[in-house]
């Protein structure tokens, strides 16, 4: 992924809200599981670290990202912005320049 390219997704996720949270369990299977789903369907997230989580806010971003097969847009304090294109083109909602 370029730079552009993630440039583009860190300001397509700005306008976004998060819509997971990970606590003090970290990474539990149940959330990734969720998150791959969400994934699927949107193709680009927002997750937010909560301050319970003791765990580096990167490394919780590359572990999902290696997990859900997704790519780490940007970890912006303690927000984590995930993209993974949908796997059929005519599905795809995000075109990267």
């Amino acid at each position: 992924m370029t730079s552009k390219q993630r440039a583009y997704l860190r300001k397509l996720a700005a306008t976004m809200d998060p819509i997971f949270q990970v606590g003090k369990s970290s990474v539990t299977p149940e959330l990734t599981e969720a998150i791959d789903e969400a994934l699927a369907k949107r193709e680009l997230i927002k997750i937010s670290v909560l301050k319970n989580c003791f765990d580096d806010c990167k490394e919780v971003g590359q572990v999902i990202a290696e997990r859900t097969k997704s790519t780490l847009v940007a970890v912006t304090g303690r927000k984590i912005v995930l993209y993974r294109p949908a796997k059929e083109e005519k599905d795809r909602k995000i075109i990267l320049p």
